[in-house]
């Protein structure tokens, strides 16, 4: 089957192949625990998003969920500053946040092959085994884009859930897709706060699943990244909200454990 989706790949429009990564290949999961949700991550991820989001979180008592690529780990990461090093992790980790994964290549979710991405999920896992042999990678995040169906079918098979990359900003409502959570970029909106705050007022409303994404905190951030003060207020709001604010695996095990 795998083989057949491949070969009509090479055939479908670009907007009808996004409209069915959404549609192939789902887990559904009803969102029905009476309650919002919210979650922050970073992705690659670069050594600011630990020191100053971590902080941010840990001054209101909050965690959240780093997504990293093993390959990336101490390299330059240009405007985004260096990337993680060895003690960051081993500090994020005691402080109770939660590691996900980024595949080790930060393989292009769309453009890379099936196959080599769930190499690149492996190869990831087996880097960490070799540094913290007591983590485990429950969740993964899509470098780049929206995955191609198929790469949906074999993230499941190693990942209690999967966050989403690609244009698409929006919240987790209703019934969602285990295989590919909706994402909302911060960077996407930092000169335009007014979006974020609407969109926490939704998740609210709708007692909803809101996960929230960026890359470096700082200063001068990447196009990638965002601010101390903007990212602070984005946390003020969630909290103000009345919404639980939990790593993504934990957030997933709770709404999963609603349905019982």
């Amino acid at each position: 089957m795998e083989r057949t989706l491949a070969g009509l790949w090479t055939i479908v429009p670009g907007r009808l192949k996004k409209a069915t990564v959404r549609l192939l290949f789902r887990r559904p999961l009803v969102l029905n625990a009476g309650f919002p949700v919210i979650s922050f991550t970073f992705d690659d991820f670069p050594r600011s998003a630990f020191l100053e989001g971590g902080r941010i979180l840990d001054r209101f008592g909050l965690r959240g969920t780093y997504y990293l690529s093993l390959r990336l780990m101490g390299t330059p990461g240009g405007a985004a500053g260096t990337m993680f090093l060895f003690e960051d992790l081993k500090a994020l980790l005691q402080q109770g946040h939660e590691l996900g994964c980024h595949t080790f290549a930060h393989c292009h979710s769309w453009k890379t092959s099936p196959a080599i991405f769930e190499n690149s999920i492996l190869e990831n896992r087996q880097a960490l085994s070799k540094i913290l042999p007591e983590v485990a990678l429950k969740t993964l995040s899509y470098p780049r884009s929206a995955p191609r169906p198929a790469t949906k079918r074999r993230a499941a098979r190693h990942f209690l859930c999967c966050r989403g990359g690609g244009p698409r900003q929006t919240l987790n409502a209703g019934t969602t897709d285990r295989n590919s959570l909706s994402t909302f970029f911060l960077e996407r909106s930092r000169d335009n706060p007014g979006v974020v705050k609407n969109v926490i007022d939704q998740n609210r409303c709708q007692r909803g699943w809101l996960i929230f994404a960026t890359h470096d905190v700082s200063q001068s951030p990447s196009r990638y990244g965002c601010k101390p003060d903007f990212f602070e207020q984005v946390v003020q709001w969630a909290v103000e909200s009345g919404a639980r604010i939990l790593p993504v695996a934990r957030a997933c095990e709770e709404l999963m454990k609603s349905r019982e």
